[in-house]
């Protein structure tokens, strides 16, 4: 089969095609008033999730340029949620506005290099933040009250703080 060559700017633009499609998709769900999606599966019903990963999963894009870029955003919810085991559609939602705005920059003749050391000097920043603002967890009731939230129930929540009493 003959193979399809794209680069530069092309090959760019279709990658991005993918990723926001994928990320788009996922963005719905975020959220505690975030949306289900509704997966169709090639055997069995279909599958109705509010879960970024379960959602970048199954997304499979025709165009192999497309797919490329939504590969590579499946990716980071997939790593996200090996990680962290929560928090893959805000990585998402996130990869995909650095991405989006680190095209808009190359187009606008930014050096790739550059662009890449400002990214990741931002993103330090952004964790050292974090870190900073983190409180630790202590007691029944705040875990009860994070897997409540994580989970977008209260009883799962109770369940949560009682396994891990």
């Amino acid at each position: 089969m003959a193979k399809t060559i794209k680069n530069g700017a092309d090959a760019r633009v279709a990658m991005a095609e993918g990723i926001n499609k994928l990320a788009d998709t996922v963005r719905i769900t975020l959220g505690p008033k975030g949306r289900n999606v509704v997966l169709d599966k090639s055997y069995g019903a279909p599958t109705i999730t509010n879960d970024g990963v379960t959602i970048a999963k199954e997304i499979e894009l025709k165009d192999p340029y497309e797919n490329m870029g939504a590969q590579l955003v499946k990716e980071v919810a997939t790593k996200t949620n090996d990680v962290a085991g929560d928090g893959t559609t805000t990585a998402t939602v996130l990869a995909q506005a650095m991405i989006n705005e680190g095209m808009k920059n190359l187009a606008a003749g930014a050096n790739p290099i550059e662009l890449r050391k400002g990214m990741k000097k931002a993103t330090d920043a952004a964790v050292a933040s974090i870190k900073a603002m983190s409180t630790k967890v202590k007691g029944k009731e705040q875990i009860m009250r994070v897997a409540a939230v994580s989970s977008g129930d209260d009883e799962v929540g109770q369940m949560i703080a009682d396994a891990m009493e």
